[in-house]
């Protein structure tokens, strides 16, 4: 699986003399912080700290670029464009629908950090020519390492950012100061008050579709928000999944008795106590 080309991706770039403190301050990630060559992930909160848009940011010669599904480019656009006011900043969405996926560490695009994170390099780019049409072995990949973010994955509108790790991957900074909905998630941190996070499930025939419950007993525990046959992701209370598996509580999502674990890379741990978790 040398390249994988994604289908309904969008790009839009952002330029001008003041972009790069704009975005800087009103979306979660640290773009002060962000190296040439590489892409991390990022959101735009509403004032009460649920994520409203999630994309991929990169560096280019003339400005950023930031990468989302197709589906919430345009509306994605229009809140930036609400947002700027008086900043000297432009936003041009370009022609190119994919994103070519690289397993070559010299290929030509940026590193992907989150993938980084697990121990993994790839690196994508735009891209207006599809490759080999294997999508599914790189979101198999992809949830097998628990990785989430970018707008590929859905219904995460209803979240917050420490709810999909972007806490643990570098897409949430607590230090670069105020943005759209800042106050509420430097709460959370402060306070230690996550308590869902993204848990990978695996079962050993299809989970089915996206949007199903992940399951102890008769209460219903998390939900998955991304599927890739057997594979999956779940947000999910994991006080409430760490006591059961404690307890030797089998999960189960549809019926259907599947394992359950944290990413390593994340290094959270299982809470101990229904009332302590890991944030």
């Amino acid at each position: 699986m040398p390249a994988v080309s994604l289908p309904d991706r969008a790009f839009i770039s952002v330029t001008g003399d003041d972009a790069e403190d704009f975005l800087q301050s009103i979306v979660t990630t640290d773009i002060k912080a962000l190296p040439e060559g590489e892409c991390r992930p990022g959101a735009l909160l509403t004032p009460q700290g649920k994520i409203l848009f999630d994309f991929l940011i990169s560096r280019t010669e003339h400005g950023l670029l930031l990468e989302t599904s197709a589906e919430q480019a345009d509306p994605f656009a229009k809140r930036l464009i609400l947002y700027r006011l008086r900043a000297k900043a432009q936003f041009t969405r370009l022609p190119e629908s994919h994103a070519l996926i690289s397993w070559d560490p010299a290929g030509d695009g940026a590193k992907d950090h989150r993938f980084a994170k697990a121990g993994l390099i790839l690196t994508r780019r735009p891209d207006d020519a599809p490759a080999a049409d294997a999508t599914d072995g790189y979101h198999a990949l992809r949830l097998s390492l628990g990785v989430t973010g970018g707008a590929e994955d859905r219904g995460v509108g209803d979240y917050f950012p420490h709810d999909l790790m972007l806490d643990k991957n570098d897409g949430l900074s607590f230090k670069k100061g105020c943005y759209v909905g800042q106050e509420v998630v430097s709460r959370m941190q402060h306070r230690s008050t996550a308590r869902r996070r993204v848990v990978i499930v695996t079962g050993r025939s299809s989970l089915g579709e996206t949007g199903a419950s992940l399951t102890i007993g008769e209460r219903d525990v998390g939900t998955l928000i991304a599927v890739s046959g057997a594979q999956g992701l779940a947000v999910a209370r994991i006080d409430k999944v760490g006591a059961a598996l404690a307890a030797q509580q089998q999960p189960t999502v549809g019926g259907q008795a599947v394992a359950v674990s944290l990413p390593d890379w994340s290094g959270l741990d299982w809470p101990a106590e229904a009332e302590d978790a890991q944030s």
